[in-house]
């Protein structure tokens, strides 16, 4: 009875050895069927990114460590407006008859901030007067500060080249400065210098009345 169990275990050890060395022996033929399949996959994979890099690269950008720094002012500048603009460019070139094939049209989105304020810098000591408990004051007259482009915000919004023409690479640069300055333009139009006028009294108003001059009158150059 002993011998027929040990001999049933040896046969289930051999049994068990063979299976392993079969499975063993067929996963290293799938490894060396597959393993060149593989290596062209990876191959091929890598060839796509490169590819794919030089059609879409990614630009390298390098800064100049030394900063030039030309002036230096002390400003003192009363804000008193801030408008914030969006203006929509169109640049055109060669859109006749065969505008289709030759043409050149760009389309910018213009997002620009305009502040407006008074210079005190520019108030002397003429322009002010106390008489009769009564302070008068002549402010210079307001002006822009700042009328520029957000670029994060503003962006070309298409871009419409022809098969049988060159994209003009100033093209963009126009459309950036014909928005800046219709920004300011419309700014300007819609009266940002006199409200800035009228917030700049309405704020030295307080100021001075908080100095002890609660009597207080703005006058223009001809008053």
């Amino acid at each position: 009875m002993k011998n027929n169990n040990l001999l049933s275990l040896l046969i289930l050890v051999v049994l068990g050895a063979g299976v392993y060395f079969i499975v063993q022996t067929v996963r290293q033929t799938q490894q060396a069927v597959t393993g060149p399949f593989n290596q062209v996959n990876q191959a091929n994979q890598a060839l796509q990114t490169q590819v794919s890099n030089l059609l879409n690269p990614t630009p390298t950008i390098i800064v100049d460590p030394i900063t030039y720094i030309n002036e230096i002012r002390a400003l003192a500048r009363l804000e008193t407006i801030q408008y914030s603009v969006e203006k929509v460019v169109t640049i055109e070139q060669n859109q006749g008859t065969f505008g289709f094939a030759f043409g050149d049209k760009l389309l910018f989105i213009g997002h620009g901030t305009v502040i407006a304020g008074i210079d005190m810098e520019k108030l002397r000591p003429e322009d002010m007067r106390f008489e009769n408990g009564v302070l008068t004051v002549r402010l210079p007259p307001a002006e822009i500060f700042i009328a520029a482009l957000n670029n994060e915000k503003s962006y070309v919004y298409d871009r419409e080249t022809g098969p049988l023409t060159n994209p003009d690479v100033n093209m963009e640069t126009l459309a950036r400065q014909r928005a800046e300055e219709e920004i300011l333009k419309g700014a300007l139009e819609d009266g940002i210098l006199e409200q800035a006028q009228v917030n700049a009294e309405a704020y030295l108003l307080k100021f001075f009345a908080a100095l002890g001059y609660p009597n207080t009158i703005f006058v223009d150059d001809q008053g």
